[in-house]
């Protein structure tokens, strides 16, 4: 051992190295996790849109079968109305 170095500040020297290595290991994780975070936001975002555009589609394919619907409901009872006034 040095002289005027003792056993403590060896030991304190470990740790700091030991602390340093941790902390940055992890910052790296923490990064890391943030950027795939990040990926799965965005890949939320987009599965969000597509199921809004699949709903949209829903609801625009309903409201033409129900105005499909009411014209033939309409047209029918004109037809039945004409051949009743004929009779």
């Amino acid at each position: 051992m040095p002289s005027g170095v003792s056993s403590t500040e060896i030991n304190l020297a470990v740790y700091m190295e030991r602390l340093d290595s941790y902390i940055d290991s992890q910052t790296t994780l923490n990064n890391n996790l943030c950027s795939n975070l990040e990926k799965v936001n965005s890949e939320l975002v987009d599965i969000n849109t597509w199921r809004q555009k699949i709903y949209g589609g829903k609801t625009i394919l309903v409201a033409l079968g129900i105005l499909i619907f009411h014209t033939s409901a309409i047209m029918g009872s004109f037809v039945a109305l004409i051949n009743f006034m004929n009779k």
